[in-house]
């Protein structure tokens, strides 16, 4: 058996879901507008970002892989169906979504420009 710390991917989860649980997962395309490190956090990044249908305020995990200057401009896939959240005090109305790749986030992107709101299935 591969040691998954040596690089091997992990392994796909035992549990499956059924494609109407997925269905149910709200996936949109969206463009980073603004981003500040959360204040007396390492990790945490706020983000504003544009979901198409409105601008959604996002905390994130990512900023030991990203500076926050980097981020604004760039689209993201946002998981826009989640309930509020408070991390550090901070509001968070969505999740970013990205990779673990050596211990830093990775985040998802497109090899094609996609609008603001877009839906992914």
């Amino acid at each position: 058996m591969a040691d998954e710390s040596a690089g091997s991917p992990p392994k796909a989860q035992e549990s499956k879901i059924g494609i109407e649980d997925f269905a149910r997962v709200e996936m949109r395309v969206g463009q980073v507008l603004e981003a500040a490190k959360v204040e007396g956090s390492r990790r945490l990044v706020r983000l504003q970002v544009d979901i198409g249908t409105e601008t959604r305020q996002v905390v994130a995990g990512i900023a030991d892989s990203y500076d926050p200057a980097a981020l604004v401009g760039r689209k993201v896939v946002v998981v826009a169906n989640l309930k509020p959240a408070k991390l550090m005090g901070v509001e968070s109305n969505g999740m970013i979504v990205a990779a673990t790749v050596d211990g830093r986030a990775v985040l998802a992107t497109f090899a094609e420009d996609v609008p603001n709101g877009a839906l992914l299935k």
